[in-house]
């Protein structure tokens, strides 16, 4: 789903669960949380708050 991009609640280095929201999206005045899909570290965080992302885009790549 299309939006912008409202809090970046993981940071590099944080671990994660199946399930943690780690990106909240604002799509048609909507607070869509983006979910990790499996265990893991945080190795990257490929966005910021204000950014405009589609659908299919990586947001935060995890390792482990």
């Amino acid at each position: 789903m299309a939006g912008i991009v409202i809090r970046v609640n993981v940071q590099v280095g944080d671990a994660v669960q199946p399930g943690q929201d780690v990106v909240v999206l604002e799509s048609m005045k909507m607070e869509i949380p983006v979910q990790a899909e499996a265990a893991g570290t945080v190795r990257a965080v490929n966005v910021k708050e204000g950014d405009f992302v589609n659908e299919g885009d990586v947001l935060v790549e995890l390792e482990g």
